[in-house]
């Protein structure tokens, strides 16, 4: 359901990024214009500010219009993904805990609680072996890394502080994953699974022509060995030397 949704996203991060360095090329401009404005109208420094301020964001604005392609947009895959995770997970809670007086209900409780899979044999009781919220956190972070590790462009310090943020929330997640009943669980993990296939997907260029994504400069021509690269390096300076 969200797959086309990640697409547009895609769609409009590439669009954002390209108009980003056309606008950087109208500075110099702007700014050219500013210092004539300046000296024929005989403006201070503080309204020779507020005058390039001005100027860029209708330049944005112009930009945004003309390849419509507001970043608001690139919200809209989260907008729809949140909704139905929390409705979803809502359901099975009340699946779980009978918090309906519908016959149905009762039988669909039986058949989790008898119809369980592999290691989890009730799915109305937590996973006690943990194998699921911590295979649910461990996705998510490694979703989180793949974002990180698929741009060519240093993050900005903004995006690093977010990106610790996202990893904080993962490791959280983990207990509370652990305490809620496996069905749930087991929906994150799935959910979490198909979201880390869709950022892997839609790394590789080729699909991504094919989807009508255009080109972006941080786009990595070979995304997956770039990834693989940049992991093993990492992981040579998190080992200690001993066991390199």
């Amino acid at each position: 359901m969200t797959f086309p949704f990640s697409i547009y996203q895609n769609y409009i991060l590439a669009k954002v990024e390209n108009i980003s360095l056309e606008l950087k090329d109208l500075v110099n401009d702007l700014k050219k214009e500013t210092a004539i404005a300046k000296k024929s109208l005989n403006l201070t420094d503080k309204q020779c500010a507020i005058l390039y301020k001005r100027s860029l964001k209708k330049q944005w604005v112009n930009l945004i219009e003309r390849d419509n392609c507001h970043p608001f947009k690139a919200s809209l895959v989260i907008l729809i993904q949140i909704p139905i995770w929390v409705c979803m997970s809502f359901a099975l809670r009340n699946l779980v805990y009978l918090q309906s007086g519908d016959p149905s209900l009762l039988i669909t409780f039986m058949e989790l609680s008898a119809g369980g899979i592999g290691w989890i044999p009730n799915l109305t009781e937590p996973d006690h072996s943990l194998i699921l919220p911590v295979a649910f956190g461990f996705i998510n972070l490694t979703i989180i890394e793949i974002q990180r590790l698929s741009k060519l462009r240093q993050p900005s310090k903004m995006h690093n502080v977010f990106t610790n943020v996202f990893r904080v929330f993962s490791i959280i997640m983990i207990p509370v994953a652990a305490s809620v009943p496996s069905c749930m669980c087991l929906y994150w993990t799935t959910s979490s699974s198909i979201g880390l296939m869709h950022n892997l997907i839609l790394l590789s260029p080729t699909l991504r022509r094919k989807l009508k994504i255009p080109e972006a400069p941080s786009e990595i021509d070979r995304p997956y060995q770039h990834i693989k690269e940049e992991l093993q390096q990492t992981i040579k300076k998190i080992l200690p030397k001993s066991l390199k």
